[in-house]
């Protein structure tokens, strides 16, 4: 299964008998699913039917999903003349032209006058209403796929950006890993000099007892733990690359988790170059997060 990405635009057209139907659906990040349509007048029935088709298929992003409904100039308001009151009235007009002067009447002021024109609305019975409905819901269904498309497309991208940021994550661990700082004779060393130091600042120290405190301290600043940690994340994360699907969740609970140990790295850190490895960690993982906020 492919990842999606939360953001896409799709468009979808069609027709009926009466209606030209078109569907315009945009798509962006969201930590739900969030749903909003904008429906002409007169179609607010079908709303229910298009929010269930949206959410049968996407369960993260806000999407805003437009119908535009053109009707056909068959099915358009029909103007009726009512040509008897109108030959009257213009009989009138042209009498009162000729015996008392009154300007000529025009053609649109003896359409405007009441009960001369009027305008009858087609009215669609009820199987052609279900027709239509049926039709606007297969054309959102087809914007939907198309979306869906697009939201892939823009998945596998990403699916590479996130795969290039867990290759840097991973080689940072094994830096932080392989640094010659960690090396037991190196964390005697450095101990012994500080031990050494405190010693001769003053003759009231327990040696003894300060031996025990750095033995402490060396154990507390072990960070084989994060270690290992950064790298079953890393392989649980690449396992959700590889499965694909609505895994955006899960991911980012595993970019959290990666936060947290290079967090842990760099207070534990007793070397500038773990320092500085655990804070080239964090900006990969802040990469990594930004990323992953764009997924299903």
């Amino acid at each position: 299964m492919s990842l999606q990405s939360m953001t896409g635009f799709a468009r979808a057209v069609g027709d009926t008998a009466t209606a030209a139907i078109a569907w315009e659906l945009r798509s962006v990040n969201g930590k739900s699913m969030e749903l909003r349509l904008r429906l002409p007048p007169g179609a607010e029935r079908i709303e229910p039917l298009a929010r269930q088709a949206v959410q049968k298929r996407f369960s993260r992003g806000n999407i805003q999903a437009s119908l535009t409904l053109m009707r056909a100039p068959g099915a358009q308001a029909q103007p009726v003349v009512n040509e008897a009151f109108l030959t009257r009235m213009a009989t009138l007009a042209k009498r009162l032209e000729t015996e008392f002067g009154a300007r000529p009447a025009s053609a649109d002021g003896l359409l405007a006058l009441r009960g001369v024109l009027d305008v009858q609305e087609t009215v669609e019975t009820d199987e052609q209403r279900a027709a239509g409905d049926t039709a606007i819901i297969d054309v959102l269904v087809e914007a939907l796929e198309g979306l869906e498309r697009a939201r892939e497309s823009e998945g596998t991208a990403l699916n590479a950006l996130l795969a290039i940021h867990l290759d840097e994550i991973e080689a940072l661990t094994l830096r932080a890993e392989a640094d010659a700082s960690r090396e037991p004779a190196a964390i005697r060393s450095r101990l012994g000099e500080q031990v050494r130091t405190l010693l001769d600042a003053s003759n009231s120290f327990d040696e003894q007892r300060l031996l025990s405190e750095a033995a402490l301290l060396a154990t507390k600043a072990d960070i084989r733990e994060e270690i290992d940690r950064l790298k079953t994340h890393v392989a649980a994360a690449r396992v959700l690359l590889a499965v694909g699907g609505p895994v955006g969740r899960k991911l980012d609970f595993l970019a959290q988790e990666f936060n947290r140990e290079s967090n842990t790295l760099c207070s534990k850190s007793n070397a500038a170059t773990v320092t500085a490895i655990g804070l080239e960690l964090k900006a990969v993982v802040d990469r990594f997060r930004e990323q992953v906020q764009n997924l299903e």
